[in-house]
C-alpha cells in the first residue's frame, strides 16, 4: 500500500463553510438570541459533534458567539478541495434534534442525504466520512479489493488506500433517546471520543450499562464503553455513540461507479 504522509492534528483556522452558513440563516432568524451563552454553547456542541468536525479541532462556544457579534469571517480552506471553491458537503449531528436545538429538520434531511460512507484511517485508526471514491484496485497479494478514498474535510494529499471489506461500511447513525433498550453489553458501536481540542470517532465495545429512568432531557442512561484501538475504558451517555449498520453489498457498486 502507498505510503501517505501522517494525519497531523490540525490548528484551527476557521469554520467550515456549511458551519458559516447555518449561523448566517439563525442570525437572520434569531437576531439577538444568537449572542446569549446557552444559545452559542448549545450550537458549539452541535458543531463538534457533527462528523464533518472529526479529526480536526473543536470549537469553542467563544468563537462562536464572536461571529455573531462580527460576522464577517470567511469559510477556511478546509472548504476547497484541491484548492478549488468546491464546497464540502454538509455533515449530520450525532443526535436528532429536539425543539430547542437551533438545527432544522429539513437540514438534517439535507444532510443526511449526502453522507453514505464511512472509512477507517490506517494513519489513526479512527472513521471518517467518504467524499468520493476517487479509485478501486486488487490488492496483488490479498486479492482483495481497495479503494482510494478522499475524506470530508481533507485534501487530496490525504487520499487513501483502504481495504473495502474490512475498512469501508454504510456511515454509522446516531441513535435517538427511545432507542437506548435496544443496546446491550457486548454490542460493537461507534463512539465520539473527545479531548481538549480534538475529537474523533473509533470503534468500542460497551462493557457495562447503567439503567435510568429518562426525563425531559431524554436518556440518562451510562454507558461503559472500551475502544478496541488502544483498550482504553470510559463511561459515556448515549449522545456520543452511534449504531453501526452491517456493510452493504452496493458498497461494492458505489466504489466501481
Amino acid at each position: 500500500m502507498d505510503r501517505l504522509r501522517q494525519r497531523h492534528r490540525q490548528v484551527f483556522s476557521g469554520f467550515t463553510k456549511s458551519e458559516v452558513e447555518r449561523m448566517e440563516k439563525l442570525l437572520k432568524e434569531s437576531g439577538e438570541e444568537t449572542k446569549d451563552i446557552a444559545f452559542c454553547k448549545k450550537l458549539t456542541r452541535s458543531f463538534n459533534s457533527s462528523k464533518g468536525r472529526a479529526g480536526k479541532p473543536a470549537l469553542k462556544w467563544t468563537e462562536v458567539q464572536n461571529w455573531f457579534e462580527n460576522p464577517q469571517v470567511l469559510p477556511s480552506k478546509e472548504d476547497s478541495v484541491d484548492g478549488s471553491n468546491k464546497s464540502i458537503p454538509e455533515t449530520l449531528p450525532l443526535d436528532k434534534p429536539d425543539e430547542s436545538n437551533p438545527t432544522s429538520e429539513g437540514e438534517k434531511e439535507s444532510n443526511s442525504s449526502k453522507l453514505e460512507f464511512e472509512a477507517k484511517s490506517s494513519k489513526d485508526g479512527a472513521w471518517y466520512d467518504v467524499d468520493e471514491f476517487k479509485d478501486c484496485r486488487s490488492n496483488s497479494i490479498s486479492g482483495q479489493m481497495e479503494a482510494l478514498v478522499r475524506f470530508i474535510g481533507f485534501g487530496s494529499d490525504e487520499d487513501e488506500w483502504v481495504n473495502v471489506k474490512e475498512s469501508v461500511r454504510e456511515r454509522s447513525l446516531g441513535l435517538e433517546h427511545s432507542e437506548c433498550h435496544t443496546l446491550k453489553v457486548g454490542d460493537l458501536v461507534l463512539c465520539f471520543q473527545e479531548r481538549k481540542d480534538l475529537a474523533k470517532y473509533y470503534d468500542a465495545h460497551i462493557i457495562d450499562i447503567k439503567r435510568r429512568l429518562h426525563d425531559i432531557r431524554g436518556c440518562r442512561c451510562t454507558f461503559a464503553i472500551r475502544y478496541n484501538h488502544n483498550n482504553v475504558e470510559e463511561k459515556i451517555g448515549l449522545s456520543r455513540l452511534c449504531r453501526i449498520l452491517k456493510p452493504q453489498a452496493n458498497i461494492t457498486e458505489e466504489v466501481h461507479s
